[in-house]
């Protein structure tokens, strides 16, 4: 990473200033029920070139003119929501950070989304650690020249699009439990719009209500932030509110079928330097003699559930459901972070807005880091310097 940063990171770090950081970073905000790291990542050029490039060759995938045609089976049947629009609205692309058989750093494409992550939460991040920490103010976690107001200005116009903010809301189930709910606040905040769940919605004919005090008000369109997969065995979760799948008077920030389109479904259709070599496991013609060097992926599931990383012969025969597997050859992450006891694991996610009739932008980025087998916080629970932080950029 830039060595300088890291040298003067690591110099000044102590115990103190990363309690003073979670301190500050919730003074005023819901409670941050996700590990934190203790340092940000400081984001070489060239690296941050191989990203966007990377980014680049899978926006040409998702551009394609048949995109929805091969991606039109990733969609489960009993989830397909009616009136899709033709671009998602939010895509996320993660990159294992590792090195090539050249022994030079490189991104390889980890998991991709076409759905919202931390899109409100991420400047909040940036900004505190480059306060409490006393780092350069001029470096940034946006790409492309952006400024944090005119990020926002981005972000309000994709979520809310031509309404009124009072016509939209963000929906989750049990928005105000879920464990990014300071995300769903600064949302909010930035955005004027409400944070309802789907059984504070009300459904009349083909058009959805909410109360405010006595006032009843339409709700025009829906940034959505919530995961099918999550709730796919309560099957009734809808049954108090509206259903998302019913034909609707509404429009969708992003449209819950992108979530199944871009998705693991999509990698096997990818190639190039920064991709993973994936294939359906149904289309395997020889199951490869070094299975040590590939990981079996289940395609609807998230946050790793369901992944199995030391494959066996057996495993692969034990599946029922072949076509709802990947395999894919494993990606070996370099401990590149310098922590004070040594590497730390590092995983970037490039975030895009795709607003109306534009094109997608390349505006800020998550990353995550780790010492467990496998990024991600059930992975990391014993270990400090890891969890979810962001990547600073020279402008």
């Amino acid at each position: 990473m830039i060595e300088k940063y890291r040298t003067s990171f690591n110099a000044n770090f102590n115990e103190q200033k990363y309690q003073d950081f979670l301190t500050k970073i919730t003074t005023g905000y819901p409670e941050i029920t996700f590990r934190l790291a203790e340092s940000p990542v400081f984001l070489p050029e060239k690296l941050k070139q191989q990203l966007i490039t990377a980014g680049d060759e899978i926006i040409a995938l998702i551009k394609r003119n048949d995109f929805k045609e091969i991606t039109q089976k990733a969609i489960p049947k009993d989830w397909a929501v009616p009136n899709e629009n033709d671009h998602p609205h939010f895509l996320t692309f993660d990159f294992g950070i590792c090195k090539d058989e050249n022994g030079e750093i490189v991104p390889m494409l980890i998991e991709m989304q076409g759905f919202p992550s931390l899109y409100g939460f991420q400047m909040h991040l940036a900004n505190n650690y480059k306060e409490i920490y006393g780092l350069e103010k001029s470096l940034t976690p946006l790409f492309n020249g952006t400024t944090e107001e005119t990020y926002f200005d981005l972000l309000r116009k994709v979520i809310v699009g031509t309404h009124q903010p009072h016509e939209v809301v963000l929906m989750d189930i049990d928005a105000v439990n879920q464990k990014t709910f300071i995300d769903f606040f600064l949302t909010a905040k930035k955005t004027g719009i409400k944070i309802l769940s789907p059984e504070q919605i009300t459904k009349e004919g083909k058009q959805l209500y909410y109360q405010e005090g006595e006032n009843k008000i339409q709700i025009k369109r829906i940034y959505n932030r919530l995961i099918f997969d999550e709730i796919a065995d309560e099957p009734t979760i809808f049954n108090k509110g509206f259903d998302p799948r019913e034909e609707l008077d509404v429009e969708w920030a992003t449209h819950p079928n992108w979530f199944y389109r871009i998705s693991k479904y999509t990698m096997p259709f990818l190639k190039g330097k920064f991709v993973p070599k994936t294939q359906f496991l149904n289309q395997l013609d020889v199951i490869p003699s070094d299975l040590e060097n590939y990981v079996l992926k289940p395609l609807f599931s998230f946050a790793g559930m369901g992944v199995i990383i030391d494959v066996k012969e057996n495993d692969i025969s034990a599946i029922k459901d072949p076509e709802n597997w990947i395999l894919q050859r494993k990606v070996t992450y370099e401990p590149i972070i310098q922590a004070p006891d040594g590497g730390v694991k590092a995983e970037l996610r490039l975030m895009y807005l795709w607003p109306d009739g534009e094109e997608p932008q390349l505006c800020i980025n998550l990353a995550r880091l780790s010492r467990g087998k496998m990024i991600g916080v059930r992975y990391n629970a014993d270990f400090d310097w890891v969890g979810g932080t962001v990547g600073l950029m020279e402008p």
